[in-house]
């Protein structure tokens, strides 16, 4: 058994796997990653609140790769515990209680992060 907790697994794993992604050489591959990319970085919104953007996006797609990847990114960009569990109540209101395994997902990975040291709790 991994002496890695789920979140070192996932970060491990995307960064593989995103690598092979990038190695298939395609141009519109490529363009959608750089797009994905330059969407998250200051503009009119701050990269702080397009971050809990995608985390509400994420939920609401149920989507739990994406919810731990926007979680760490909420986390660096400075969004407080309180912030994304606010958030995330959004998520909750616009997906339906379908999105509740997906907020238990969530927080667990919030608990990870605060494990590490990386979410700021206040």
């Amino acid at each position: 058994m991994s002496d890695k907790n789920r979140l070192d697994q996932f970060r491990e794993e995307r960064e593989i796997m995103n690598e092979k992604v990038m190695d298939l050489d395609h141009l519109g591959i490529k363009r959608f990653f750089n797009m994905d990319t330059n969407t998250y970085r200051d503009g009119a919104l701050p990269k702080q609140t397009k971050e809990l953007l995608g985390l509400v996006a994420s939920a609401v797609l149920r989507c739990n790769d994406c919810i731990d990847y926007h979680l760490e990114q909420c986390a660096k960009t400075g969004s407080t515990k309180a912030e994304i569990v606010d958030a995330m109540n959004v998520a909750l209101i616009v997906g339906g209680s379908i999105v509740i395994p997906h907020l238990r997902h969530a927080t667990n990975t919030l608990e990870l992060l605060e494990e590490e040291g990386t979410l700021k709790t206040v």
